[in-house]
């Protein structure tokens, strides 16, 4: 009898089913198939149909997982273009080089990897004879993104293009000679030949995501058409644990980067044991990768597994593959035939049957050996793929053995990320294994030689005859000569210099007001990239929107809930502004990617990105460092910046250090702007810098970091003078004296103190000066300090100019000198931030800062408790001003009661 309280099947589905009688047909054809044929074969009708079904275009939900096995048949592979045999001796040339240039380096102890690219050398290798475009291809090339561990091999495929020579090789960790190569791939260090730094895990996916998403942007705005240009990530399958790695992948599939293609070397071992030890981390990629709608192609088995599938009449060889977990295929690879026939096969009595038709060498040949990615036919066949496959990006998963022809001491074994030689008998078997003419006597006193055909050799000459016809050797930067960019109008700038008058302007508010004159320009306007992390309207950017518009590859497919407004939302396919959702990590991406393109695609572009001060530097340092590595140039800016600016926010909101750590960036030129016209002069300097006419000796390889205030109050004018300009951009200038202040100091011979501020904190420490004149009878000059890190920087180049037997003064001695009276610094951040300065000050020295965790509170609140408000400020220098004997102690006393301290 029915349980009436039952669910039916059909209550289930919110759908209205028409033909209910043809519904229950085939649910009863699949009963039937399981009742006669067994589960396992009425599991794989459903995916057979589910498969049929997608690839017809049904709307059906994807089938998230496939077999473990290739998802090119071995009869759908297409022919290789070029010589197998030929690419398979230079890649051997390649292994060779790669495991000798790192075992000699360790004679230095300098360290190095092996197993990484013995893995992975099939994916390099058909890539750069078949897929990769060169620098003189069409649009741009391609962008490679190539794992920072296999960097030896690539070192040793440019050896033996010419491009290296032995002497680069051993110094391979050894820069500081100045012909060394560095550990992985730095720009920065290496700038001819690496364009992207890759090994800090997971910045490289999220980059080379970003970077396809930045090249549609380009080609979609009319700047360039980078069509043509295919962006490569490789991986591996541990580093895809780090949350950058998968953190975009659904803004790839959703803007249908068929550009982009991640390769994922599926070795199964991290650096210390199995990536999924008691799973199958193909198999979850895959399901990952799927789900977010990419492309997934599977290259996991060699042809020695073609015969094994063919016998396999019963799928019981599918089922099996399925169920081994990875640490146990890496078990396989170190155990004889036997314990494979037991341990493998000797599970189900159709793979024991199955196994009797093997010989011991094929099983060993298939179990040892032959694996998707150690096989150019099965490689080639799947980038095919991924380059042919429209509407999506592809993941290419290869599974490969962490070692790959380095011998049994290193195949498969947990520690060998950390083996860093061979010994030499090793070499000798792996010189016969990849049937090099290298010979014995080629050891001299146990040194490992280096190998190479011959510049003129067949290989040689096949590898440089495929590098042309794909556009030019790769890897490859190239940084074109560049026309500076035309400065843009001086009204721009200028018009800052008049102040606010008693309007209310915060700094941030300034800096966009700024940018907004400065797309306006006929030449370098359209250049500009403005990026915001979903928070456009808390800096005040909205006006932007209509005028700019924000990029949609799909433009705007929908009527704005606020069409009717003069600020209304306007995405558009050519928009200007990256608007990146609540991502910091996402939205550095697309500042690397744009502040690169003068190197990537010869074509100069200004990005801004603007975010809360905390959640930047705090949250994407790494990528900042990738950043300066990258060569790239722009102006990143902490919005909201300080601790005791953001009214009610609180602990977790509020930045008190963003400055020290930019400070450990040496790439970053970081600055604390008070007033709207030092916003508009550092822009103006940074813009020369990094765009325009750079003077002789500037790095023009940096980007700026600017902090701006959410505070509204009003703007003076810019002080007239000389040296203003440069006391702005090297980081300190004198504001104004007491007596230019106006104040009235009511005593005769009055003392003097030097009260430098930045950032908001200028307005607390004109109050100060005020109240000291005025109640305290002490004279205060004022000074902006615009960057306590430049100031520092350049007193640390006059030491090291000291130390050649140079004579040169540090500019914030030189601004200084003269100056009467001790100094007392004030910063809304951490007292490290000002300190940075006090060995060179030659005054006697002292700081205030907000130390400490934030707290929610109003701001007058929050700076009594830090003790960097006006009166807090008056108090410290009384008593610098008391230790000096230049005013009674008890007006430090007095003071602080006075003021409730």
């Amino acid at each position: 009898m029915t349980d009436p309280t039952a669910i039916q099947p059909s209550e289930l589905d919110q759908l209205p089913d028409r033909d209910p009688e043809e519904t229950a047909e085939w649910q009863a054809s699949l009963d039937a198939v399981t009742k006669a044929a067994g589960p396992h074969r009425a599991a794989y009708l459903m995916r057979r149909t589910l498969e049929r079904a997608e690839g017809n275009g049904l709307a059906l939900p994807k089938l998230l997982e496939t077999d473990y096995v290739n998802t090119i048949p071995t009869a759908a592979e297409p022919t290789v273009d070029g010589d197998e045999e030929m690419e398979r001796r230079i890649t051997a040339w390649n292994r060779w080089n790669a495991a000798a240039m790192v075992t000699r380096g360790a004679k230095h102890g300098v360290g190095g990897h092996i197993a990484t690219f013995a893995s992975a050398a099939w994916l390099y290798e058909t890539g750069f004879n078949h897929f990769f475009k060169g620098k003189e291809a069409d649009g741009s090339g391609d962008q490679l993104y190539i794992q920072g561990h296999a960097s030896p091999g690539i070192y040793a495929r440019a050896f033996l293009d010419g491009r290296l020579t032995e002497a680069h090789l051993d110094n391979f960790r050894q820069e500081a000679g100045g012909n060394g190569l560095p550990s992985y791939p730095h720009p920065r260090r290496l700038p001819w030949l690496w364009e992207f730094p890759t090994v800090s895990m997971g910045l490289g996916p999220l980059s080379a995501i970003y970077q396809a998403r930045f090249n549609r942007y380009l080609t979609n705005r009319n700047i360039k058409d980078v069509s043509a240009s295919h962006v490569w990530a490789f991986l591996g399958d541990g580093e895809m644990d780090e949350p950058e790695s998968t953190a975009a992948l659904a803004l790839a599939s959703r803007e249908g980067l068929d550009n982009l293609t991640f390769v994922i070397n599926c070795n199964l071992q991290r650096l210390d044991g199995p990536v999924r030890a008691n799973f199958k981390i193909v198999q979850e990629l895959e399901a990952q990768f799927r789900g977010a709608g990419w492309n997934v192609v599977k290259s996991l088995w060699g042809n020695a597994w073609d015969e094994l599938f063919q016998l396999d009449t019963t799928g019981a060889l599918v089922r099996r593959l399925r169920q081994v977990p990875d640490a146990q295929v890496q078990t396989y690879q170190t155990r004889d035939a036997a314990y494979i026939r037991q341990d493998f096969f000797g599970s189900d009595p159709a793979l024991v049957e199955l196994a009797k038709l093997l010989s011991d060498d094929k099983i060993l040949e298939c179990f040892h050996l032959s694996r998707g990615g150690h096989e150019a036919r099965k490689v080639y066949a799947a980038y095919k793929a991924a380059v042919e496959h429209k509407g999506a990006p592809t993941v290419i998963l290869a599974q490969t053995v962490k070692g790959h022809t380095l011998g049994a001491g290193f195949a498969s074994k947990n520690a060998n990320h950390q083996m860093k030689k061979l010994s030499t008998d090793e070499f000798k078997q792996m010189r016969d294994l990849l049937e090099l003419p290298i010979k014995d006597s080629d050891f001299v006193d146990g040194v490992v030689p280096y190998g190479h055909p011959g510049a003129d050799s067949p290989e040689v000459r096949y590898l440089q005859e495929r590098r042309a016809a794909l556009g030019g050797p790769a890897p490859a930067r190239r940084t074109q000569p560049l026309a500076p960019l035309p400065a843009p109008a001086d009204k721009a700038f200028a018009a800052f210099d008049k102040g606010s008058g008693s309007q209310n302007v915060a700094t941030t508010m300034a800096f966009v007001r700024l940018v907004k004159d400065l797309v306006r320009d006929k030449t370098s306007g359209k250049r500009w990239v403005p990026i915001v992390p979903d928070e456009a309207r808390t800096f005040g950017m909205e006006s932007l929107f209509p005028s700019l518009g924000i990029y949609s590859p799909k433009g705007q497919t929908y009527e704005p809930v606020d069409r009717d407004q003069l600020m209304y939302y306007k995405e558009a396919k050519d928009g200007q502004i990256l608007n990146e959702g609540i991502t910091e990590a996402g939205s550095m991406a697309d500042f690397i990617a744009a502040s690169t393109a003068y190197s990537t695609h010869g074509e100069a572009m200004i990005p801004f990105y603007i975010f809360y001060s905390m959640f930047g530097w705090q949250r994407t340092a790494d990528q900042m460092w990738q950043l300066g590595d990258q060569l790239g140039r722009g102006f990143l800016v902490g919005a909201t910046a300080g601790r005791t600016t953001l009214t009610g926010e609180g602990l977790q909101h509020a930045d008190g250090h963003s400055p020290v750590i930019a400070a450990t960036n040496p790439a970053a030129l970081s600055y604390d702007p008070a007033f709207a016209y030092e916003v508009a002069t550092i822009v103006k300097d940074g813009l020369r810098r990094m765009y325009g006419e750079a003077a002789p000796g500037e790095d023009q390889n940096v980007f700026y970091y600017l902090t701006v205030y959410n505070e509204p109050i009003p703007q003076p004018a810019k002080p007239s003078g000389l040296g203003i300009d440069e006391g702005i951009v090297k980081g300190l200038y004198r504001f104004n004296t007491a007596e230019l202040a106006g104040v009235q100091v009511n005593a005769a011979n009055a003392a003097r103190i030097q009260l430098l501020g930045s950032g908001t904190a200028i307005h607390w420490v004109l109050e100060a000066q005020k109240l000291l004149a005025e109640e305290w009878g002490v004279a205060a000059d004022v000074w902006s300090a615009t960057s306590w890190t430049e100031l520092r920087r350049d007193a640390l180049e006059a030491d090291a100019a000291l130390l050649r037997g140079e004579e040169r003064v540090p500019f914030l001695r030189q601004a200084l000198q003269g100056a009467e009276g001790p100094v007392l610094a004030v910063s809304d951040y951490m007292r490290q931030v000002p300190d940075q300065i006090a060995q060179w000050v030659e005054q006697d020295y002292s700081s205030l800062g907000a130390d400490g965790f934030g707290l929610s509170d109003t701001r007058a609140a929050a700076r009594r408790h830090f003790g960097v408000d006006a009166q807090s400020i008056v108090v410290a220098a009384l008593a610098q001003l008391a230790r000096r004997g230049e005013v009674p102690a008890s007006a430090v006393k007095e003071a602080r009661a006075r003021y409730g301290l």
